[in-house]
């Protein structure tokens, strides 16, 4: 006998739907009135799993996107036994996939200040926001210095900002370039910018 289908729960549709109007027409322009509507529920039943815009944002950046949060604060726990280079090499091909989902949804922010005040106060009330990656890896990076696999001297602020960097500037080409993939494959890419920022660091 087939079993069903487990139906997705409110919550689910409801981030569905965000993570769809925010990619296509951009975090500025989506409202929950419409997020609700496309996923077949009440602007009430919306603000019953989520406080605002800002919070199902931030869900669907954790829930929605490939993930790189729990990657960073699993190796600034425990760098593991793998070597640096590989860790870097991981690190920059989620970092490079996040910013590439992430960017069209969040771009349109820039274009009203009023609405990237409103969204900066919100998150950081929730305690998240673009600076989050940067101290996670930078945490990795000092318990990769406390063990000794990269210099005394290395400045793991300023390494994990480096890295980031690389990842969101490809991510804006790519956007920028209409979703035209860069020549070099992104596997080649995160080896060579953990390769060469192990040059400065190891």
């Amino acid at each position: 006998m087939p079993t069903e289908k487990p139906t997705r729960s409110t919550r689910d549709r409801i981030l569905d739907a965000a993570h769809a109007l925010m990619r296509t027409i951009g975090l500025a322009r989506t409202t929950t009135k419409e997020i609700a509507r496309a996923a077949g529920f009440s602007e009430a039943a919306l603000y019953k799993h989520f406080s605002s815009k800002e919070e199902l944002f931030v869900q669907v950046l954790e829930e929605r996107l490939p993930p790189l949060g729990p990657l960073l604060n699993e190796l600034g726990a425990d760098p593991g036994d793998r070597s640096v280079h590989a860790n870097l090499a991981e690190i920059a091909t989620r970092a490079a996939l996040f910013y590439e989902s992430s960017f069209p949804i969040a771009a349109s922010l820039y274009a009203d200040p009023t609405l990237l005040r409103r969204h900066h106060r919100a998150t950081q009330a929730l305690g998240t926001g673009p600076r989050k990656p940067v101290e996670a890896l930078a945490r990795y990076l000092r318990a990769e210095r406390e063990a000794g696999r990269i210099r005394p001297g290395a400045d793991p602020d300023a390494a994990a900002a480096l890295l980031l960097g690389a990842c969101a500037q490809r991510a804006f080409l790519y956007d920028f370039q209409g979703g035209e993939r860069p020549e070099q494959p992104l596997d080649d890419f995160a080896s060579a910018v953990a390769r060469t920022l192990l040059e400065g660091v190891g």
